[in-house]
């Protein structure tokens, strides 16, 4: 007996070692060329494209080149886990990795991001939330997708480079996390607005946590491409205001997500304010243009139209001061507030328009009938008149 179990057991371990053979890197290549790159080139991620772009012909091998780059350059920023904010200026976001070769999700993102961008590959960081071991994390995440051959892939560089064991980041490429198909990432990567699942039959937030990702056909028809080209072509305020109809359609289940929602209605109102200020500073401008215009056009009337001009270039000089004022009066008509003093401020620098409206519409009355006459009659309409207005500051 004891033979046959020796054998036995000599028979099972090589079983075993060849049932775990390694996996092949498919990106073996791709993967030595990018982590080539000279040191001089990764301080922007401009020279960062150049290199990829130069090195790499296909969008596959170019998202590849980047996605391993980040992932086995940077190294998580432990102690500012904590740190995320998702309002930090864009160009920030992407200097501080580039100095200390650290960073965290939004920093791996952002990064992953503008490179794609600057090689001619469509992408995107999205925010969202995770869910590890069938429970939702307290921080929210960032991850990006990209556009791969006509078809969007999703792409988490931050948890493609490694992972946290202890209190360390534990430095180990994790190939799940590139390219990875939306139906697939959803199990563990919650957006907080729907349309960057990129699926037509959308998660919510309870099938999520409930773990339920499976598609369901029963459901409305979302077409996340249509939605896409659509949300590409709104302004930003537009695209604020739709991301938040969409997070708050998709139920509100954390605090995650409420604080999200929060964030971007306070957003958009912020967006809402400063139009309305700059409309109103513009207006202004428009406003002291007019009463320049309307003034140069009576002093030369005062010189009784000398050095001379043709009837056409006087009309014109009179016809900008009705453009301006106009300007004008379409801007602060477009101011929305509900603040008393601000729609006093309105209200008074509403009639100084109309004031400024008025005297140009007199002005444009004497010059029809001072083109109407001869040349005899014309010299006998001359008159002084005072000049008009004060700018406003």
């Amino acid at each position: 007996m004891k033979p046959t179990q020796y054998f036995l057991l000599i028979s099972l371990l090589s079983n075993a070692l060849f049932a775990q053979k390694l996996p092949i890197n498919n990106y073996s290549i791709v993967d030595k060329k990018a982590l080539q790159i000279p040191d001089s080139l990764t301080k922007s991620t401009e020279s960062l494209a150049r290199y990829f772009s130069n090195s790499f012909q296909t969008d596959k091998d170019k998202s590849r080149a980047i996605f391993i780059w980040i992932a086995s350059t940077i190294e998580y920023d432990i102690a500012n886990m904590f740190a995320l904010n998702f309002y930090e200026k864009k160009e920030n976001k992407i200097a501080k990795p580039l100095k200390t070769k650290k960073g965290i999700c939004e920093n791996y993102a952002q990064l992953f991001t503008d490179i794609c961008e600057k090689v001619g590959i469509k992408s995107f960081v999205i925010e969202g939330y995770t869910k590890q071991n069938g429970f939702a994390d307290y921080i929210p995440h960032a991850w990006s997708a990209a556009l791969i051959d006509s078809t969007w892939f999703l792409f988490d560089p931050t948890w493609g480079s490694g992972y946290v064991n202890n209190g360390k980041f534990i430095k180990k490429i994790n190939n799940e996390y590139y390219k990875s198909n939306p139906s697939t990432l959803i199990k563990s990567h919650m957006p907080f607005d729907y349309l960057w699942q990129f699926l037509n039959y959308p998660i919510t937030n309870q099938e999520f946590l409930e773990g339920k990702i499976q598609q369901n056909q029963n459901k409305q028809f979302f077409s996340f491409k249509d939605s896409l080209l659509t949300y590409q072509k709104l302004n930003h305020q537009e695209q604020l205001i739709s991301a938040a109809e969409r997070i708050e359609k998709n139920g509100i289940k954390n605090s995650l997500i409420f604080d999200r929602l929060q964030h971007l209605k306070l957003e958009i109102e912020t967006e809402k304010q400063n139009k309305s200020i700059n409309l109103y500073n513009s207006a202004i401008i428009d406003y002291n243009e007019s009463i320049r215009l309307l003034n140069e056009f009576i002093n030369y009337r005062n010189k009784q139209f000398n050095p001379k001009k043709t009837d056409l270039e006087i009309q014109s000089m009179l016809d900008s001061v009705s453009t301006k004022v106009t300007e004008a009066k379409n801007k602060v008509n477009s101011v929305t507030s509900n603040d008393a003093n601000i729609l006093n401020m309105i209200k008074q620098f509403t009639k100084s328009i109309e004031d400024v409206s008025k005297q140009t519409n007199e002005q444009q009355d004497w010059l029809k009938m001072y083109f109407s006459k001869s040349k005899s009659g014309r010299k006998s309409m001359f008159y002084k008149v005072t000049w008009f207005g004060i700018p406003l500051n």
